[in-house]
């Protein structure tokens, strides 16, 4: 069995209670999430099967896509719905859409982002979240993250009321947190926010329009039609640059050989997929350290074409 299985994440559970789940549905242990979702929110969740785990880490490492909801009123100690009343201060005026839009503006592209204490972010090799369970706080590192776009999913011209809440759509990179893109957007209005609801769109290039369920996952397996549903781990190389490759030197890339560098790959940093003319993944390059006209093999996908 291999492949990668979109998969909708419920609410209530953490991504690995997901993976130990579906390792009993699917009969086999070789299978990985591609990145932890918190257990409120819900999704797309690509779970990769088989030799598919070799690409998790580019899936996760691909853009993102939500729709989530920012309630503005009061804000928590997680930033979203599960965490306790840190402060309330009930909006006295009403807020204009414009005002909205302009926020969410200033909010795209390169922002920096301080994680929440409630994340599984390490410092000083410990997950923050530890440290939040024994209320501990310590200095966190802030980072840069991209957010593409932001879309107001809400047709009010004007917000009243003592808690406002809207809804928005979101693109951006790896790393972003919407529980802080929330709080964030309550601070640029001027009062305490967290984010309310959060569901997960897309996945590099899996959609939630393509996610199955548990149950559909089961009933899947007892049809023995599980192959017809999973996904070639080339779906999770798309969005990364291609080098075409022969037969002949497929053979010599599944033993790990140095390769030239191709002219138009030259600008181009991070990871570069060797790629037969048909369309099979055998390795994930990058340029040589040492030998700038080389690129040195990063991780074998295919020992022999299938």
């Amino acid at each position: 069995m291999e492949g990668i299985l979109p998969f909708l994440k419920p609410a209530g559970l953490t991504s690995h209670d997901c993976v130990f789940k579906l390792r009993k549905i699917l009969k086999t242990k070789k299978v990985g999430h591609t990145g932890t979702l918190d257990p409120d929110v819900t999704g797309v969740l690509p779970i990769c099967i088989g030799k598919a785990t070799k690409v998790a880490e580019y899936i996760t490492d691909a853009g993102k896509a939500y729709e989530g909801e920012v309630t503005i009123g009061f804000s928590t100690t997680t930033e979203d719905a599960s965490g306790d009343l840190v402060e309330k201060k009930f909006v006295n005026r009403t807020i204009q859409r414009e005002e909205i839009q302009k926020v969410l503006d200033s909010l795209t592209g390169e922002i920096e982002q301080t994680p929440p204490m409630f994340s599984a972010v390490k410092v000083g090799g410990v997950r923050l979240y530890e440290y939040a369970r024994k209320g501990i706080e310590v200095e966190r590192p802030t980072r840069k993250v991209t957010i593409y776009s932001i879309q107001l999913l809400d047709d009010r011209t004007e917000f009243t009321g003592e808690t406002i809440q809207f809804r928005f759509r979101v693109s951006c990179s790896k790393g972003t947190y919407i529980r802080t893109l929330a709080v964030m957007i309550g601070e640029c209005l001027g009062y305490p926010a967290h984010m309310s609801n959060l569901t997960r769109i897309q996945s590099a290039s899996y959609m939630l329009a393509d996610c199955l369920t548990f149950a559909e996952v089961e009933k899947i397996m007892e049809a023995g039609a599980i192959a017809t549903v999973l996904k070639p781990l080339e779906t999770a190389l798309s969005h990364l640059p291609k080098l075409l490759i022969n037969d002949k030197v497929a053979e010599k890339v599944k033993n790990g050989a140095l390769l030239q560098l191709p002219e138009h790959l030259k600008t181009t940093n991070g990871p570069i997929i060797a790629e037969t003319n048909d369309g099979l993944a055998i390795a994930i390059y990058a340029k040589h350290p040492n030998k700038p006209d080389l690129l040195k093999p990063v991780k074998v996908l295919r020992n022999e074409i299938e």
